[in-house]
């Protein structure tokens, strides 16, 4: 490759109906080709991406809070699937969010939870149209890093979850449903296709070209890939050995998704409720179908399709039951638990079995090398929920975790524990500026950034 070659970021494979984005090359970073040629200059800085990942009806707190604070802590049992990525995110406790409590508007903790979690506004009580809450962190983000990706923001989770309707005490269901609001009165809603969110990746064109091109791939049994392997083969004869090793791992994943994602169309269908119309390409394995959305956020980023993701792994007041690790009762029934003690030590299996997702999509980032670094050096998740203890519904000292080091701005590997009621959108504020979104004063409840996070 010549040492003055370069190509944009902007950069996609292209073929009919679809375009493919690419990883970050060095051949996108023209400052490694002339430090190659012993000219000073700056790299191309990867970008910074931002994920909010929501479990609903709070945690056994007694085992997910770590016993000490600092670097020393000992792993908690909930939180052990996570050992090996200790050094790569930190337990942050004492954070709230008390816009979600009830202050005068009576029952509705769940409904209020999600949608207070990234907004930190109070929800507004009412089943009907006039539904408001506040704008959520992720579009404050999204409408400043969506000018420079295809998407300005990802929005996926395992359940849709009615749109209208009572679902909680007099809350509307989009309350319990949403978590991104792009206005105070427009929640955004969430995909929990893999196939179409796979589709809407990386299709492009008008929605008849994108139909036609799925239609041919699908009746002559053909990949994504097939569609760009020219466009590939052409771009990668300029590459150098190691961007030719990114594309090959990269086009990989790519496909091996698809093929998991075409696989899940043929599985028994997932149980749904009456009243919707199953999409296709949805996993029976409640595992696997948080996986595959997880791979697609992940290649989503990697791509730089978008910089900001909102992932939802069951809707808040969820009664799922999962039997295949043992809890055959419903999720919100069980964290009604009275301190007994079998419906705690479900609650820890069903909190357990979440984190291995967040391990499973932690250590996927961690493996995609990018610059200098990796994927999750160059991100930032919060993973928690809303409720704290679900039987006493309370939304003070959240279970929250932060993973990613935000480009090296952020020190990981502790637990800190903020102790004067700190908000919990003190630490989004701290995110925006990291992002480089600007000056954002207030969010919801906030009363100024969460320090500490660098040091």
């Amino acid at each position: 490759m010549s040492k003055s070659w370069q190509i944009s970021r902007r950069t996609a494979l292209k073929g009919l109906g679809t375009a493919l984005a690419l990883p970050l090359l060095d051949a996108m970073r023209p400052g490694l080709m002339l430090a190659a040629e012993g000219t000073p200059a700056a790299t191309t800085a990867a970008p910074l991406r931002a994920a909010f990942l929501y479990v609903p009806n709070g945690v056994n707190m007694q085992h997910w809070t770590p016993a000490t604070t600092g670097a020393d802590y000992v792993l908690p049992s909930i939180l052990e699937p996570l050992a090996e990525l200790k050094s790569d995110f930190s337990v942050l406790s004492g954070l709230d969010q008390l816009k979600a409590a009830a202050n005068g508007d009576g029952a509705g903790d769940h409904a209020r939870a999600l949608a207070t979690f990234l907004t930190g506004t109070q929800a507004r009580k009412t089943d009907g149209a006039d539904i408001r809450a506040g704008v959520s962190v992720d579009q404050l983000a999204a409408k400043h890093l969506g000018r420079v990706t295809r998407f300005p923001s990802l929005e996926i989770g395992v359940d849709i979850g009615a749109r209208s309707g009572n679902c909680d005490s007099g809350y509307s269901c989009a309350y319990s449903s949403s978590m991104a609001w792009k206005s105070e009165t427009q929640p955004l809603t969430k995909d929990n296709d893999p196939k179409q969110v796979f589709e809407r990746l990386f299709a492009q064109g008008q929605p008849d070209e994108t139909a036609a091109a799925r239609a041919k791939r699908e009746l002559y049994n053909k990949s994504i890939l097939d569609f760009v392997m020219d466009d590939a083969q052409r771009l990668k004869k300029q590459l150098g050995g190691n961007d030719q090793r990114k594309m090959d791992e990269y086009l990989t994943a790519v496909r091996e998704l698809e093929v998991r994602i075409n696989r899940a169309d043929r599985m028994p269908a997932a149980a749904t409720a009456a009243e919707f119309k199953k999409p296709t390409g949805i996993p029976a394995s409640n595992e696997e179908h948080l996986r595959i959305l997880g791979d697609l956020m992940v290649l989503a980023f990697q791509g730089d399709v978008t910089r900001v993701c909102t992932y939802i792994f069951a809707n808040e007041g969820s009664n799922k039951s999962y039997p295949f690790i043992e809890v055959p009762e419903g999720h919100h029934e069980l964290s009604h638990h009275q301190k007994n003690a079998d419906k705690l030590a479900k609650i820890a299996k069903i909190n357990t079995f979440h984190i291995r997702q967040l391990a499973y999509i932690l250590q996927k980032m961690k493996a995609t090398q990018e610059g200098e670094g990796n994927l999750l050096d160059n991100s930032m998740l919060v993973y928690g929920s809303g409720i704290g203890d679900g039987d006493a519904h309370n939304h003070d000292n959240l279970p929250i975790l932060l993973a990613g080091k935000g480009g090296g701005t952020i020190k990981q590997g502790r637990h800190m524990k903020f102790d004067d009621r700190r908000p919990l959108t003190n630490l989004y504020l701290s995110m925006l500026d990291r992002l480089g979104v600007p000056t954002v004063e207030h969010l919801g409840d906030s009363s100024g950034r969460l320090t500490g996070l660098d040091v």
